[in-house]
């Protein structure tokens, strides 16, 4: 299926018009292009689900609400003028998660590990610490580069508690979050293969949730640290 050109310009007049009376003027339009966007997302976890172990459960239950919680941010537009939304993998056995974002101008397609766990990341970094070529493999491997350039994600400024500033390691060490993104233009997302397409990408992703997972599932050792 296609996302209609429909869509894309209700989140452009959501862009311009991000307030509650224009948005329920238009609920009926929001609520067309919203089950267009649930429709698409079933279609996507089909097409991953034969390729993957995903424990969302419906294209509906991996968007993300467009209302947005105004009570703690500067920004009081009561909308979020994009669709996006993940789908979670079997854990413990498989780390990572895809994401997708849709919006006008800003259309990504990805995943990876967003705001690990104290403890998930600590694992992370010394692992990397330890060995960092494994990582650095898959990082630096010409086809993975050219879907998704450089790793993404928060940094610390220096060095993590622990970690010398120094390590030759410490361009990875530094990273928070770590993920990686594939940008689409519009006229890409509109097209019949948009979801094929996306597909695409999170295949090209998985040799960096291999080499995650491996980190994540066992100790300095190489011991698994999954319970039978």
């Amino acid at each position: 299926m296609a996302i209609p050109k429909s869509n894309f310009e209700f989140l452009s007049n959501l862009i311009e018009n991000n307030n509650r009376d224009w948005f329920n003027e238009n609920k009926k339009w929001y609520q067309e292009e919203h089950q267009n966007i649930i429709e698409f997302a079933d279609e996507l976890l089909t097409k991953l689900s034969q390729h993957d172990q995903i424990t969302t459960p419906s294209g509906k239950k991996s968007l993300m609400r467009i209302y947005r919680d105004v009570r703690f941010s500067k920004d009081k537009s009561p909308y979020s003028p994009r669709w996006a939304g993940g789908f979670g993998r079997v854990k413990p056995q498989l780390r990572g998660g895809y994401y997708f974002h849709l919006k006008p101008g800003h259309t990504v397609i990805g995943g990876g590990f967003y705001n690990p766990s104290p403890d998930d990341i600590k694992l992370i970094r010394e692992h990397i610490a330890q060995d960092d070529q494994p990582l650095r493999k898959v990082l630096n491997d010409p086809g993975f580069k050219k879907v998704f350039g450089e790793l993404q994600g928060e940094q610390v400024k220096t060095a993590p508690k622990g970690f010398d500033k120094e390590h030759p390691a410490i361009d990875l060490l530094r990273f928070k979050s770590m993920y990686v993104f594939h940008e689409f233009k519009d006229s890409e997302v509109t097209k019949a293969d948009f979801a094929d397409k996306a597909i695409e990408v999170w295949l090209a992703i998985r040799p960096f949730f291999d080499v995650m997972t491996e980190i994540l599932t066992t100790d300095l050792n190489g011991i698994s640290l999954i319970s039978d």
